[in-house]
């Protein structure tokens, strides 16, 4: 079950400065760099898919992300070199190390999750074309930073050897369809560069608050939450990776109107509804043309009607009003089910980051204001004693006033 000392570990990406020896812009936190890296994933697994007919394993792909981002936070931000060095020569002892370190978190949160994931750093067969995706996805997204801190570094002293590293590394993955697409410079590689905005987009923005984090740092913490949520409540393999996906992609939107905070959708009746049909229309028109028409469904049923339990019956989307008619009806499905989703608990899970998020600074760094306090208030008394779909998430936030 997900707890506070889990949720509190993720969020020490948000303080892990990528590049911080190099003259760069804000938005270069790992937590970042890993949220991007996932969104540049599914554009991976997709092409790998539709070009070469591959068949992927999608919650391996959401599993293997977390478990490379859970790996990363523990190891912090040991420059590229060194840590490929280190992996190379001591990489099963600095795993071992790291297994330890995670250990008492993961086992309290999901300790078959935890056994997967030693197997996932120990075994060199465990899911190859799962891992060669991620790595093409990890070398992509920094490949998008270092493009941008290029132009403030040329010039100083070894700039020019970390480009090269970095393009031979993407070199011997351009055996993926979608490596060989990004290469182009079309499209897919601006699609890649929108949603790379999402770096740049503050939550909180009328707020101070450290750490900061961004749209795009959010939305994976809400996918990781989702994916152990789906876990905990049995969910099927592709379940949980819907949930996760929609979780990552369900703020996708926003790199096209911004983020508009709750109280402002609230203060006018039918305002949200208006700002969900803009968010539709834009979406259509500045985001879809950039990936093939075939992703154009999947896009949309992740990004609309993103908090409905909902699923696909002989191909038709059906909404759900609650979790527990959701539940019902797959216990006796009417046709051929796909893509279920728990949006109430996704929903869920996007309140609770939201939480954390004001948590952290007021409580934890002692940074606060009146729109933090009450964002705290209002969620920890929405969710007093609630339950959704099997997950206590009043259990949760007790955890947290518990240490005010």
């Amino acid at each position: 079950m997900l707890n506070k000392a889990f949720i509190e570990f993720l969020y020490e990406a948000a303080h892990i400065q990528r590049w911080n020896d190099h003259i760069r812009p804000g938005g270069f936190t790992e937590l970042d760099k890993q949220a991007h890296k996932m969104m540049i994933l599914y554009v991976l697994a997709r092409y790998e898919e539709q070009d070469h007919n591959a068949q992927v394993n999608w919650k391996i792909l959401a599993e293997g992300g977390i478990m490379e981002f859970l790996h990363r936070i523990v190891l912090t931000d040991i420059k590229p070199p060194i840590f490929h060095e280190l992996m190379r020569v001591h990489g099963h002892e600095l795993n071992q190390w790291v297994f330890t370190e995670l250990e008492p978190l993961l086992t309290s949160v999901d300790p078959a999750f935890f056994k997967r994931m030693q197997q996932y750093f120990d075994d060199p067969d465990y899911y190859p074309l799962e891992k060669k995706l991620l790595s093409a996805a990890h070398y992509l997204a920094t490949q998008w930073e270092f493009n941008i801190i290029y132009h403030f570094n040329q010039g100083i002293y070894g700039v020019e050897a970390t480009r090269d590293a970095i393009a031979n590394e993407i070199e011997d993955h351009y055996d993926l369809a979608g490596v060989q697409k990004l290469a182009l410079h079309g499209k897919t590689s601006k699609f890649v560069d929108l949603v790379g905005q999402l770096r740049f987009q503050k939550r909180w923005a009328q707020s101070p608050r450290v750490p900061e984090t961004s749209v795009m740092g959010h939305v994976l913490i809400v996918a990781i939450l989702a994916y152990f949520c789906a876990v905990q409540i049995g969910a099927d393999d592709e379940r949980a990776a819907n949930d996760f996906l929609c979780g990552l992609f369900h703020d996708l939107p926003e790199v096209l109107t911004r983020d508009i905070i709750s109280p402002v959708k609230r203060s006018i009746r039918g305002l949200d509804e208006l700002i969900k049909q803009i968010e539709k229309e834009q979406v259509a028109e500045k985001l879809l043309p950039l990936l093939p028409a075939s992703w154009h469904q999947d896009i949309n049923y992740y990004t609309e009607n993103e908090f409905a339990n909902k699923c696909r019956v002989d191909g038709e989307m059906r909404i759900f009003t609650t979790e527990e008619e959701l539940a019902e009806f797959l216990r006796k499905p009417q046709g051929r089910v796909t893509k279920v989703v728990d949006g109430s608990i996704l929903k869920g899970c996007d309140h609770l980051a939201a939480f954390v998020e004001a948590y952290l600074s007021a409580v934890e760094h002692g940074i606060t204001s009146k729109h933090l306090r009450n964002g705290m208030e209002e969620l920890s008394t929405m969710y007093r004693g609630k339950v959704i779909g099997g997950v206590d998430f009043g259990k949760i936030y007790a955890e947290f006033q518990s240490h005010k």
